[in-house]
């Protein structure tokens, strides 16, 4: 299967949908598929016509992480200095997603382990189906873990509470997902399909640029001091006041119907 086989990509209103494509493989990372992943993702932040992303696995399953039946089987020997670059490359589809100034959602269905995990967490909404496994996995098999999933964890849900879920390595059902607060809602089976679609395709229909400053504003916010905060909140609100997007809002409003966003 080629690289642009193992990771689909289709356009359609302003919504990107990536789709992860080794169903055969619960669509476990290998490096083809870690390489179209960054790529999409790049062409998502840099793509004019893409206003929101939904990122999804075929199947009815979103990713089992890393390939460890191919880890088994071992590959040609690399330095750690190469494999550590390899790796490294292929974590940037989630930082780009985490960072993109457009909304992410992924459709979580089936599993979402180890990187698998970790890319899902660095995406702004998950919808996840009822039946879904959700688990970070790597200390199972004998690995710290990669793709961020420490850092999106330990600020999700704080860092006692990522320690636990790295160390221990519970298989959480999605309703306990949810109630840690991992996953924005947990639907049934048949509907999440259905459910990821339309919310993607409802933020991708929005008001873009004020969607993305508003992602800016949240992101700053796990790095940068309350006043440097402030400072590109004002900027940053004030940028959206210009907007086309908000006069339309502010006329819908006054008018008591939906508004109609043109992106800009």
């Amino acid at each position: 299967m080629s690289q642009n086989e193992m990771v689909l990509q289709q356009l359609d209103q302003g919504l990107l949908t990536i789709i992860m494509n080794r169903p055969d493989r619960r669509n476990a990372l290998n490096p083809d598929m870690t390489r179209g992943l960054v790529e999409a993702a790049r062409r998502a932040t840099e793509d004019h016509e893409v206003r929101a992303v939904l990122l999804k696995g075929a199947g009815g399953t979103f990713c089992v992480g890393g390939d460890v039946k191919s880890m088994a089987e071992g590959r040609a020997p690399l330095s750690f200095e190469a494999k550590m670059v390899n790796l490294r490359r292929g974590m940037e589809v989630s930082r780009i997603l985490h960072q993109m100034q457009k909304p992410v959602v992924a459709q979580v269905d089936g599993a979402a382990a180890g990187a698998g995990l970790s890319i899902a967490l660095a995406c702004d909404l998950r919808i996840a189906s009822a039946s879904c496994k959700i688990t970070t996995a790597f200390a199972k098999v004998g690995l710290s873990g990669d793709y961020g999933g420490t850092y999106f964890l330990t600020q999700m849900l704080g860092s006692a509470k990522a320690r636990e879920l790295y160390l221990t390595s519970p298989v959480l059902s999605a309703q306990e997902a949810y109630n840690l607060g991992m996953v924005t809602k947990v639907v049934p089976d048949a509907e999440v399909e259905a459910v990821a679609y339309d919310l993607a395709l409802s933020l991708a229909q929005g008001p873009s640029i004020t969607l993305g400053y508003i992602k800016r504003n949240i992101n700053n916010a796990e790095t940068m001091s309350l006043e440097e905060c402030f400072d590109a909140e004002a900027i940053h609100h004030s940028r959206s006041g210009e907007t086309l997007d908000h006069k339309e809002a502010a006329k819908a409003f006054v008018e008591k119907r939906k508004p109609v966003f043109q992106n800009h």
